[in-house]
């Protein structure tokens, strides 16, 4: 069973050349994917890696505490990939309205990465769908601020975009025409309904992003804007009870594969090699997302085990430490504020944390001082390294 060119291609003029932008076909594929005894064996693997991370979601101390720096860590990853220069404690340091050690639009745009995911995942809780109107909702609040933010956020594009490339005559390739938008997204979204037929959640996840990433439906976002569609589609159908799969390291890692499995769909149908690098992506992350929620949890063992040892000072020392698992950096005064103790109190027990080696105070500074859980950085760190 051959499969071609999963769409057509129409010429079109502009910025002053013709060139063959490509409308693709609707979803599902046909002919239908086929499923190879190895391919449908990774497909059913994933599936249980994904079921294991959502168990261990469930023994977490508190999920949220882990989610927190998280979604923030995904944030930063799906950013890089479009070029942003900054790190995870940036991203904490501008929360805290501390001045942060890169470029204040790519902390801004790592910030609005959080603050879409976290509104798109309201919504969907509260029983909105997901539809077009929601992707254009959460796609304004991601290019509120920054780059992007005079790309008119929220909206889909009304001009010619291309991908790679200085100019569409030598672009890698040419989206659908502004015209043709619309109706490709309706077709997406009539798809993410389960019509034509029901699709199950992973593949639905798997098809969706390459379709959207095809129809570049934006000016500027489109990149961020399909990798939260994985998250939000394998939430929205129950798949992930908590969003700790997020496949962006995974894709920034194997970037020229990734790009190049997107374009073999779209010249030569090839979902079957998309699929399987998928379920590769969404193994290797989950199994890497399990390890780091156990690390996460001895590391808050062994460190309540240290503070125990205090005596009468580690009831309110484990309340600080607890409260840096869930903003491992932060202030003397926003820890006062959160927990209703007093600024004394609150340095009594960061002076007890430093002496265990726990957190470190990172200005140097007498006054507005702040404090970071190293050991949890480190390894919520891991696979944000900016390169040199």
């Amino acid at each position: 069973m051959k499969r071609t060119t999963q769409g057509r291609y129409v010429t079109i003029s502009t910025v002053g050349e013709r060139v063959r932008a490509f409308i693709p076909a609707p979803l599902p594929p046909d002919p239908p994917i086929k499923w190879t005894p190895e391919l449908r064996s990774k497909f059913d693997q994933a599936l249980v890696v994904m079921g294991r991370l959502d168990g261990i979601s469930e023994t977490l101390p508190d999920t949220l505490l882990f989610l927190y720096s998280y979604v923030r860590k995904e944030a930063l990853l799906s950013s890089m990939i479009e070029g942003t220069r900054s790190s995870l404690s940036d991203l904490m340091l501008y929360e805290l309205d501390v001045q942060p050690g890169a470029p204040l639009n790519d902390v801004q745009e790592v910030s609005h990465y959080v603050a879409a995911l976290q509104y798109g995942l309201k919504r969907l809780a509260d029983g909105f769908p997901l539809c077009l109107r929601l992707i254009k909702e959460i796609h304004r609040i991601l290019l509120a601020k920054g780059r992007g933010s005079r790309q008119t956020p929220g909206e889909f594009r009304t001009s010619q975009n291309w991908i790679g490339g200085t100019r569409p005559g030598n672009a890698v390739f040419v989206p659908p025409p502004a015209e043709y938008v619309q109706e490709c997204m309706g077709q997406l979204e009539l798809f993410l309904h389960d019509h034509p037929e029901p699709t199950p959640a992973l593949l639905k996840a798997a098809l969706a992003h390459v379709q959207f990433e095809t129809i570049h439906p934006f000016l500027d976002g489109n990149g961020r804007m399909g990798r939260l569609l994985i998250t939000l589609i394998l939430c929205e159908q129950g798949i992930l009870k908590k969003p700790l799969l997020y496949l962006s390291l995974y894709f920034k890692t194997h970037r020229r594969r990734y790009y190049d499995l997107l374009n073999e769909v779209r010249f030569s149908g090839d979902w079957e090699a998309w699929l399987d690098f998928f379920a590769d992506a969404v193994i290797s992350t989950a199994e890497q997302a399990e390890m780091t929620a156990r690390r996460i949890i001895e590391l808050a063992e062994e460190d309540r085990g240290k503070i125990k040892g205090l005596g009468r000072a580690a009831p309110n020392v484990l309340r600080v430490h607890r409260r840096m698992l869930e903003r491992p950096i932060t202030t003397a005064g926003r820890l006062s504020k959160e927990i209703g103790i007093t600024p004394t109190t609150i340095y009594r027990c960061l002076a007890d944390l430093e002496r265990l080696g726990i957190v470190r105070e990172v200005t140097g500074r007498k006054r507005n001082r702040v404090f970071s859980y190293t050991r949890y950085l480190e390894i919520m760190n891991e696979g944000t390294e900016l390169p040199g």
